[in-house]
């Protein structure tokens, strides 16, 4: 007598087992599985992608088939139906749209947690704004929102009467950020449509006005927030932050190839963390090892755009609301963050010129 087959639910496990090409993220969590039959012909998956890359189709279908084939012992199809990409109103045409008013938009990510991510992206948008540039910050990090905490930030956006969230203006920024919306303790767990939900509401439904740049605070790793960015946004370009710690640079390559799939330029690889100086003598010691992070950019064909130090004054400006770059505009420390925005600025102006022909 044959092995029963695999109930829906039990394949469904299975399925989590499908990372979606370029991201962490399993097409279960992404909410791609529609459906799932089995009869005594074979099983039927039904699949919802908003993907328009035929080989990324290609490769999640290769899987589920090789998987529930692997699990059921019957034949299997597999259904994908093309959706739309979540949007403001019915009716947005696909593919990535521009941010009214917003002429460039750069992400600051990282492969995983913990390596000073939004401290670099809050630094980069204050030393943008100290180059005479129009700026906005959105911190798409929904689960653990740092943006507030590092401008100083403690009232909620106006929401004007036809529900159009007005940012909140500080250091000669424009910022928004999850956390403006909620108490300092509320715990942020959330599904994934949500999440999506939201970040599309920061891009379409916030009064950004006239900027140069907008900076998005990516949350780490990849996921949601992340793809949401890729489906939506035309990306001017993508910012990977790290440490000098071997493991850290694993995440490098996973941070570039994020970025690769969704066609957004890597603008570099910044080193966090890279050395301390000693705040009695000045004196420089690399505890962590050093050159990893621009040997990694070197060996992957991106620019390398510095070093930063691990020093506590970033870090306390940081906890106490005034980022060291608005603090001491003029101070050593400050410098890397200023060499930072003036390499973003240049790459980004001439990809937009036609210039760069990498």
């Amino acid at each position: 007598m044959p092995p029963p087959s695999p109930t829906p639910q039990e394949l469904l496990e299975r399925l989590k087992e499908v990372k979606y090409p370029g991201f962490s993220r399993d097409i279960v969590s992404f909410g791609l599985v529609k459906d799932i039959q089995v009869g005594a012909g074979g099983v039927t998956v039904e699949l919802a992608t908003t993907s328009a890359k035929e080989d990324v189709v290609d490769e999640i279908r290769r899987q589920v088939e090789a998987i529930v084939g692997t699990a059921s012992g019957l034949p299997v199809r597999v259904e994908v139906e093309r959706t739309q990409p979540p949007g403001p109103t019915p009716g947005t045409p696909r593919g990535r749209q521009p941010i009214p008013g917003v002429r460039h938009v750069v992400a600051v990510a990282s492969g995983k947690g913990g390596v000073g991510k939004s401290t670099v992206a809050v630094n980069l948008a204050c030393a943008l704004v100290a180059r005479g540039l129009r700026v906005g910050l959105l911190d798409a990090d929904v689960y653990g929102p740092s943006v507030p905490t590092m401008l100083g930030l403690d009232t909620p956006p106006e929401v004007r009467p036809d529900r159009r969230i007005v940012p909140v203006e500080k250091f000669g920024l424009r910022a928004i950020s999850m956390g403006l919306f909620l108490g300092e303790r509320t715990p942020v767990i959330w599904r994934g449509p949500m999440v999506t939900k939201l970040v599309t509401e920061f891009f379409r439904n916030v009064e950004w006005g006239e900027l140069d740049y907008l900076i998005l605070d990516l949350p780490p790793g990849t996921g949601d927030a992340q793809l949401t960015v890729a489906q939506q946004v035309a990306l001017a370009g993508g910012v990977i932050v790290t440490t000098p710690q071997d493991v850290a640079l694993l995440d490098v390559k996973r941070g570039i190839t994020m970025f690769q799939q969704v066609d957004a330029p890597v603008l570099g690889v910044v080193e966090n963390m890279s050395y301390h100086v000693c705040s009695g003598c000045g004196h420089r010691a690399e505890i962590f090892g050093h050159g990893g992070g621009e040997a990694m950019a070197r060996a992957l064909g991106v620019p390398f755009l510095g070093e930063i130090a691990l020093v506590p004054a970033i870090r306390r400006q940081s906890d106490a609301g005034v980022p060291i770059v608005v603090a001491e505009p003029t101070g050593a420390l400050a410098r890397p963050f200023h060499d930072l925005a003036g390499a973003v600025d240049a790459q980004v102006t001439e990809r937009a010129a036609g210039v760069h022909t990498h």
